[in-house]
């Protein structure tokens, strides 16, 4: 009888829960344990969602949510930290006071700012201690277009926008910025092929990291699955780039084996990727 393999790392995903399952705590938790590590939480947020969209949050206060980092990091400590969906100002810096007590790191952040139909997953008055609070503690964040546009006030139409944004974000803090471009940065500035581009900025030089563009999917937790992998790949002991280029290839993955269990956005599995589910 073979022995239970024993996780790869330990990760601490700090976030909002999603009562459908696809994005979210239990989106970070799957994609951690479908890559090889263990997966503790701290839960910012309860969220009545479904495949439809957001229909109410519930704030958890900031102090439990410190209770929560306190219960995990003094028992297992913690190989990486991701965070998501923080919502307040309050838990912004009640998350940044630990990751600092604790010297946590690296530390992953997912600017989550909105949800996939537009619903807002961070309060406006939250957005300047997202800014000085926990990005400064960032090995990288990982914004998408809008976000990344919203922090820099930079209009994202082209690569170029894109780079000069990442710059912008990097002197906030962050030792490594990754844009996502999502459908909005196809390649033809760099390679005529069918392709989109994630713009990574280490503070020295850019790297492009393609993907495959899948014009007709409208996933949700895409953002909290790759963010996630990037995660679990810096704990694997891989570099940012190769980090980033991996977790890329997994979260192309998990959008075309994601699938449609409501009336709404398709979800993914992310353990649809693994040997005994294909």
């Amino acid at each position: 009888m073979n022995k239970q393999a024993i996780p790869l790392f330990k990760a601490l995903t700090i976030a909002g829960s999603d009562s459908i399952g696809g994005a979210g705590i239990q989106a970070d938790m799957k994609t951690i344990a479908a890559l090889g590590g263990y997966a503790a939480t701290a839960i910012t947020a309860l969220t009545a969602q479904n495949t439809l969209g957001v229909h109410a949050v519930y704030e958890i206060p900031a102090s439990f949510v410190a209770r929560q980092i306190d219960a995990v990091v003094s028992d297992t400590g913690a190989d990486i930290v991701k965070t998501g969906m923080l919502y307040s100002k309050d838990i912004i810096e009640t998350v940044a006071s630990r990751l600092k007590h604790y010297a946590l790191s690296p530390v992953v952040v997912d600017p989550v700012m909105l949800s996939k139909n537009g619903a807002a997953l961070l309060a406006e008055d939250a957005i300047p201690a997202l800014i000085s609070q926990l990005f400064p503690l960032a090995f990288i964040v990982t914004p998408n277009i809008p976000e990344a546009a919203h922090i820099s006030g930079i209009k994202i139409q082209n690569i170029t926008d894109a780079e000069k944004a990442a710059k912008y974000i990097h002197k906030l803090g962050p030792a490594n910025v990754l844009i996502k471009g999502g459908h909005a940065l196809h390649s033809s500035d760099i390679k005529s092929s069918n392709t989109v581009i994630d713009i990574l900025y280490t503070g020295k030089s850019f790297a492009y990291i393609e993907g495959e563009y899948l014009p007709a999917k409208h996933v949700h937790g895409t953002g909290c699955v790759y963010a996630s992998a990037i995660a679990a790949y810096l704990a694997k002991g891989c570099g940012i780039a190769e980090a980033v280029r991996q977790a890329k290839k997994f979260v192309v993955l998990c959008i075309k084996k994601s699938f449609s269990p409501g009336r709404g956005y398709d979800v993914m599995e992310p353990f649809s990727t693994l040997a005994p589910y294909q």
